[in-house]
Formats: structure tokens, sequence, C-alpha cells
């Protein structure tokens, strides 16, 4: 099962004892309070129909106009392998004195979950609704397909970095000269987590 931390309000009571568990199911409110990211996944494959369930899940964020401003590509398998050789060129195009280690350490980033997501912002012209709005849709469908998989059993980590805007990259993901990478979302059962953060929302917030 999953260990929920002491996380706390302003109340002193804890946020997880507010929150009705009785019917046994992982509540909307439980997964977000236990998000993190993952950092290391097992080898253990995802199947088809839990991939599917979170891509599904990802479409169903909020889309003014319904525009669909998202594109997926799914790598898994040795399907990894035409990111890990992009990213390899791609480091090496920047850093010709890189060392076999490093650039080992860059092809070895595809590789960290049995499934590597990669989501795609394909923003459009439109006269009522900005580009802001639109890629704002795309990072709540990445939410959306966080929140699913976590109810599953299933770790996510969020990627971005130089390889997110690397034209070799791009290239050989076939990604639009308009469009834009917004994550690397590696998804697989998790061994280790990341620690969960308290939600300190005091600061950045006013109340009127």
């Amino acid at each position: 099962g999953i260990l929920y931390p002491a996380l706390t309000n302003t109340r002193g009571r804890g946020f997880m004892a507010e929150i009705d568990s009785t019917s046994g199911q992982e509540t909307i409110a439980r997964l977000i309070f236990s998000r993190s990211s993952t950092k290391k996944f097992s080898d253990d494959q995802v199947p088809r129909n839990d991939i599917e369930t979170l891509l599904a899940a990802a479409v169903r964020a909020p889309d003014h106009g319904l525009l669909a401003p998202w594109r997926f590509i799914v790598l898994q398998g040795e399907s990894r392998g035409l990111l890990s050789r992009a990213m390899q060129q791609a480091f090496l195009s920047r850093n010709p004195e890189a060392s076999d280690d490093m650039l080992e350490r860059e092809s070895s980033k595809a590789w960290r979950s049995p499934v590597l997501i990669v989501v795609i912002a394909h923003v459009q012209s439109h006269p009522k609704i900005p580009d802001t709005e639109q890629l704002l849709a795309v990072g709540a469908a990445v939410q959306n397909l966080w929140l699913t998989a976590a109810s599953l059993g299933l770790g996510v980590a969020w990627k971005t970095g130089s390889h997110a805007y690397d034209p070799i990259v791009r290239s050989a993901l076939d990604v639009g000269s308009t469009e834009q990478i917004v994550g690397f979302i590696h998804v697989g059962r998790p061994i280790s987590q990341n620690p969960v953060r308290q939600p300190e929302y005091v600061s950045r917030t006013r109340w009127l």
C-alpha cells in the first residue's frame, strides 16, 4: 500500500485525517497529497490496457474550445532506443569533447522506466483561445495522467531538460516546428520515491 506522510495544515491537523477513506478506495485527495516523483522504476512491464487508461485520462483534461492541443508518443521495449540514440547525439553535438561515460549517461535516460510517454503540445492559432490556455490544458493532461497512474499503483517522473528543446531529439521524434515537447513522462512500477513535500500555500495566498 501507499504510505502517506504526516502532512499538516495551518490548524495543526493532519490533512489525511480530514479525508474520508471509508470506501477503501484511493480518493483523489489522497493521491494528490501523496504525490511525488519516482526515483527508480522496476523492469516490470506495464500492461497495454493500463497505458491506454492513462492516455484516456489525460485527454479528459479541461480544454477550452475542445482543441485537443496535445499529442503523445509511447516508447517501450526496444523503441526506447530511438530516443536513447537521439539524446546521445544531441549531447555530443553540444559537447564535442564529451567522454564515453558522459555519453552513456545521456543515452541511459531513455531506459530508466519500462514506459516513456513523450507529451507534445500541439498549439493552434485561434482567435479566442490564446497559446497560454492551450499549454495549460496540456499541463492539466499530464496531471490527469499522473494521478491515474498513481491510482493504478504506478510511479511517474516528469522530465524535460535540454533534450526537450534540442533539434536532434525533436527531429528523431518528428516534432513539428510549431509544437513543443512538454515532458518525457516515465511510467512504471516504483521502487523508490522522492520525499513528499509539505503543501506550503500560506506565503503564496492572499485572502480577500
